[in-house]
C-alpha cells in the first residue's frame, strides 16, 4: 500500500501532492517534492512529524525557501512548509512571531510600534523560524541580538522554550539545535522614536533595492563573509562578475548573488556555485563557504565548455 494512503484524512486538506519546488523556494527552480504540507497549527506539524518517522520516510521543514536549493531530481517524503503557520503576537516589548511569519513583516511590525532590536533585519526574504536557525543578520544586525527565546519541537518530540543562554551562537550558526523545529521567536525589544525606526527601515529597504538583484529569482547571499573579507570582493577581484552556467549567473548587480538568470535548472545553478569556489580558491587561496542549503540529489560537475562570460 501506498503510504499516502495511510494519511489521516484530515490532513490531507493541507497536502500537495507532486508539487513544483519552483513554487516554494525563491531561486524558483528545483524538481517536485512527493507531499510538501502546509500545516496550520502545532498539532498539524508534531502530526506529520511522527508520520514520516512510523513510515521512514523523509521529513524537512522549509519557511519561504529562501536559502535553500532544490535538485532537479526533486525531493522525496515530505516537505513541511510553515508559510502559514504565522502570526505575530505583543506583548509589552515581548514580540513573538510564529516561525512561518516573514521576517520583514516582524521588522515592520516593531519599527511602526516604536520597538527597536530588528530593523536592520528589514528586506531579508526568509522567515522567522529560519531566522533563528541561522541567526539571520544584515547591516550590524543579527536575529540574536534581542532574541529572548524560542520554542522548538525537540528530536525527542518535546516542545520547549529555549532561552538565549541555553544556546551557542554566531555569524549565521546557531549550534546544537540540530533536529529541533523552531515553532515560534521571542524579541525582547527597546523603547525607540517609531519615525526614525522607519526611517532605518525605509533606507535599509531602499539600499537593498539599489545594490541587490531583487528583479531576479535568488536565494539572497550565496557564500558566508570570510575572516576579515567580503565573498562578493573576492568574487568580483578575480574578474567572475556576470559568469554564467546555463540560465544562472554570478550577478552584475552584487557578485556575491546567484540569480536565475534564464530559467536555470538547480544543476546550473550548483554548478556555477562550485565554479565559483574552485577559481576564487586557486587566484586567492581562499575558500568560500555555501551559505546556502543544498537539498537532494546532485550530478557531478558538468563540463567547464558550458561555462562563459556573457
Amino acid at each position: 500500500m501506498d503510504w499516502k494512503e495511510n494519511l489521516d484524512e484530515r490532513i490531507k486538506e493541507i497536502l500537495v501532492f507532486d508539487a513544483p519546488m519552483s513554487n516554494y523556494t525563491t531561486y524558483k527552480t528545483g524538481g517536485a517534492a512527493q507531499v510538501l504540507a502546509l500545516p496550520e497549527t502545532e498539532e498539524q506539524i508534531l502530526y506529520l512529524k511522527n508520520f514520516a518517522k512510523t513510515q521512514r520516510l523523509d521529513f524537512r521543514i522549509i519557511g519561504f525557501g529562501s536559502n535553500i536549493l532544490v535538485s532537479d531530481l526533486g525531493l522525496k517524503g515530505i516537505i513541511c512548509c510553515l508559510k502559514n503557520y504565522s502570526g505575530l503576537t505583543l506583548n509589552g516589548n515581548e514580540l513573538t512571531a510564529k516561525a512561518g511569519t516573514a521576517l520583514d513583516e516582524a521588522a515592520r511590525f516593531s519599527s511602526e510600534n516604536g520597538l527597536g532590536g530588528i530593523e536592520c533585519l528589514s528586506g531579508i526574504p526568509g522567515s522567522c523560524g529560519g531566522a533563528v536557525f541561522m541567526n539571520a543578520g544584515a547591516f550590524g544586525q543579527e536575529t540574536f541580538d534581542c532574541l529572548k527565546s524560542f520554542k522548538a519541537l525537540t528530536p525527542r518530540n518535546e516542545i520547549k522554550e529555549i532561552s538565549k543562554n541555553e544556546v551557542q551562537y554566531g555569524y549565521r550558526k546557531v549550534k546544537n539545535i540540530e533536529g529541533c523545529i523552531i515553532l515560534s521567536v521571542t524579541w525582547a525589544l527597546a523603547d525607540k522614536n517609531p519615525n526614525e525606526l522607519k526611517q532605518i527601515r525605509s533606507s535599509i529597504l531602499e539600499r537593498r533595492s539599489q545594490k541587490q538583484p531583487l528583479e531576479y529569482p535568488s536565494a539572497g547571499s550565496v557564500f558566508k563573509r570570510p575572516q576579515n573579507d567580503y565573498a562578493s570582493r573576492l568574487i568580483d577581484s578575480c574578474g567572475l562578475r556576470g559568469l554564467t552556467v546555463g540560465g544562472a549567473q554570478v550577478s552584475r548587480k552584487h557578485a556575491g548573488f546567484i540569480i536565475n538568470y534564464e530559467k536555470a535548472s538547480a544543476s546550473d545553478i550548483y554548478n556555477l556555485i562550485r565554479k565559483v569556489q574552485k577559481e576564487v580558491y586557486a587566484r586567492t587561496g581562499v575558500k568560500l563557504e555555501t551559505e546556502q542549503i543544498l537539498w537532494g540529489e546532485f550530478p557531478p560537475q558538468e563540463d567547464e565548455r558550458s561555462i562563459s562570460l556573457s
